[in-house]
């Protein structure tokens, strides 16, 4: 095999996502390897991976069973049409889903990303009630700092403004929560915050302002991930299923970051102990290796749409790539690790020793706010004045530098391991951490 160079010649055919491109490419933070909780980089330095990749390595790097499936299955069947025609292993890898999916979750729809699954789960949604013939409701509520996504749908009822601003008008027709940050009330709170419950009832006021008849869904992240780790309160999420079901509205569960094992259950619908009517998934579900994506949703749903002439679509909408062959072989070997390592659940063996390493940062320079839940967390800094993002970014630059890989959004560091991480190296990257907050300005 041609071997492959470990820096490229040119850099700049390449339009870097959610990259400042024009840095990067002055000074390259090269990644040509990985295996377990660390990566390589082109200079040889071991770089131990605080964030999973991007909250997808779930059960770390290169592991041999995923790699093997993958392996064998792109050369036995390396592609087959979704439409009108199937291959075994989609079926068989949809009912495993469905063993481990919240009770009553009996259905999967698959796509190849998150942000293609919020679409197809808002699409659902809407054509659901069509279907019932409740044609009117149409508006969808999303939540202010959600994340939800690139697509247009997602950054219609997503609410950063960044992701949302240079894009014209976006969906007409969508409202928007409030977040559930209460830094006065909340900050420095360990594990799910006392207050904000009533947060949820703002719901009813949009539902007063719009009336039930014309919305069809609410869709929330549980733990809103990219906008900084930040938690539901304590009741919040059982509030919004309450007037959900008051009302007739749909709730949509976002857990593209939270599914397969982040918060130390196999969904955040289990930790909190709400199940939606339709959650979204992607990222753990072959463990970041092939890109793809799954919508669950429960039967009622499913059903309201096998109506109709039997030789006829029930619903128009799939992607090229749904359920392809390479990635659900990817997606078994993934279920079949977590399983044999317990993984969906070491979230809640690891946490309270995660909870308490990360909580001894409180005290170090800028540290105005720390968040946890399961194996994810938040050291929040406060920013430069008149340079937002700008602390974050150094930390973020000095982490690489020091051999330790975290995320940053806005001022604060998000971290989130791969599900393997032992408690050595939780206090590895948490001593890391505070030598990166006594070193930045």
């Amino acid at each position: 095999m041609l071997e492959r160079p470990k820096r490229p010649n040119d850099l700049s055919a390449f339009w870097m996502p959610f990259t400042a491109n024009r840095q990067f490419k002055q000074a390259p933070r090269m990644l040509v390897s990985a295996k377990d909780m660390h990566y390589t980089t082109d200079d040889g330095r071991k770089l131990l991976d605080g964030t999973a990749g991007l909250w997808c390595v779930n059960a770390g790097h290169c592991r041999p069973k995923i790699t093997e499936a993958i392996r064998h299955q792109a050369g036995e069947l390396d592609y087959a049409p979704a439409f009108q025609m199937g291959h075994p292993i989609v079926f068989e890898f949809a009912s495993r889903l469905v063993d481990i999916a919240p009770e009553g979750m009996d259905h999967v729809f698959f796509t190849n990303s998150g942000s293609e699954s919020v679409e197809t789960a808002l699409k659902i949604a809407l054509a659901y009630h069509r279907a019932k013939g409740d044609g009117s409701r149409t508006r969808l509520i999303g939540r202010e700092r959600g994340y939800h996504g690139v697509n247009f749908g997602g950054i219609s009822v997503g609410g950063i403004v960044n992701n949302r601003k240079m894009f014209g008008t976006l969906l007409a027709g969508v409202d928007h929560l409030p977040h559930t940050y209460l830094p006065g009330k909340n900050a420095f709170s360990r594990g799910v915050p006392e207050h904000g419950v009533e947060l949820a009832d703002e719901l009813e006021r949009i539902v007063a302002l719009h009336d039930a008849s014309t919305i069809a869904a609410v869709i929330v992240e549980p733990v809103a991930g990219s906008a900084g780790v930040i938690l539901p309160p304590k009741g919040y999420l059982k509030r919004l299923r309450e007037i959900c079901d008051k009302h007739g509205i749909l709730l949509i569960f976002d857990e593209v970051i939270t599914g397969f094992g982040r918060l130390g259950t196999p969904f955040a619908a289990d930790y909190f102990g709400v199940v939606p009517d339709i959650m979204t998934t992607a990222k753990g579900i072959t463990n970041g290796v092939i890109p793809m994506g799954a919508v669950f949703v429960k039967k009622e749903i499913h059903d309201a749409f096998m109506n109709g002439p039997e030789h006829m679509i029930e619903f128009f909408h799939g992607y090229t790539y749904s359920g392809n062959p390479i990635a659900c072989a990817a997606g078994l070997a993934t279920l079949e690790t977590y399983r044999e390592e317990g993984l969906l659940t070491r979230g809640e063996e690891l946490g309270q020793h995660w909870e308490d390493a990360l909580h001894s940062l409180k005290g170090e320079p800028h540290v105005i706010d720390i968040r946890n839940i399961g194996l994810v967390g938040a050291i929040e800094m406060e920013p430069i004045q008149g340079q937002p993002t700008k602390r974050a970014f150094s930390a973020f630059l000095k982490g690489f530098e020091k051999g330790l890989l975290i995320r940053t959004t806005g001022d604060i560091i998000a971290l989130s391991p791969p599900l393997i991480i032992t408690k050595g190296q939780i206090d590895e990257i948490v001593d890391h951490v505070r030598e990166i907050l006594r070193s930045i300005d």
